[in-house]
């Protein structure tokens, strides 16, 4: 219960960067395919491969999302599956932001004001960026803590907390994304292998 409460905590953090404006390019997203292992295992090797998991999933959990897709709610209780997008936004700003090793400035917001292709878009950058930083800054995850700024008050979690929380949380989310999607009447491309990390011809 208390793990579940500091992520509910969690979004409002980011929304401060997700809100930025972020310029629109015709540049591929990442994650269409899982990009080629590493040649040897490390810990941080490891996250990278998790976060890369994240990415393929989150790739295919949005593609092609129509605007009833994002508009649908399983019930009137849950998030739709845009506010469930801006959710998984705002766990990519804690894990980008903690191998960045910057710390996450609380505001009031929960969700982005940005359009559904940038909060995609940027969801898949931040991802991405943290991926490729694990992998080749040479730094240990002990050198990754997650950090928390609200107002004077300084909060500071092990990078433990980042496997049990944000990124197992984002797996969580996509998830109901993909489950979301299929009841709107729009199912996951089903040639996309989430073994494999490819797409099947």
């Amino acid at each position: 219960m208390k793990m579940l409460s500091v992520i509910l905590l969690l979004l409002p953090f980011t929304m401060p960067l997700a809100a930025q404006n972020i310029p629109a390019d015709s540049s591929p997203l990442p994650y269409y395919e899982i990009p080629a292992y590493p040649d040897s295992f490390s810990a941080e090797n490891v996250v990278a491969r998790m976060i890369d998991g994240v990415g393929f999933r989150f790739y295919w959990a949005t593609e092609g999302l129509r605007p009833e897709d994002l508009a649908f709610r399983p019930s009137a209780e849950a998030r739709t599956s845009e506010e469930t997008i801006d959710h998984i936004l705002g766990l990519s700003y804690l894990i980008v932001n903690a191998v960045k090793q910057q710390p996450n400035v609380r505001s009031g917001e929960e969700t982005s004001p940005l359009s559904f292709d940038l909060k995609r878009k940027q969801t898949l950058d931040n991802l991405k960026t943290a991926s490729d930083i694990l992998k080749n800054a040479g730094g240990l995850l002990a050198d990754y803590p997650i950090v928390f700024i609200n107002g004077e008050k300084r909060s500071e979690f092990p990078f433990w907390n980042m496997l049990n929380g944000p990124i197992a949380d984002a797996l969580w989310h996509v998830g109901q994304v993909v489950s979301f999607r299929r009841s709107s009447g729009n199912p996951f491309n089903s040639k996309a292998s989430v073994f494999s990390g490819k797409v099947r011809e």
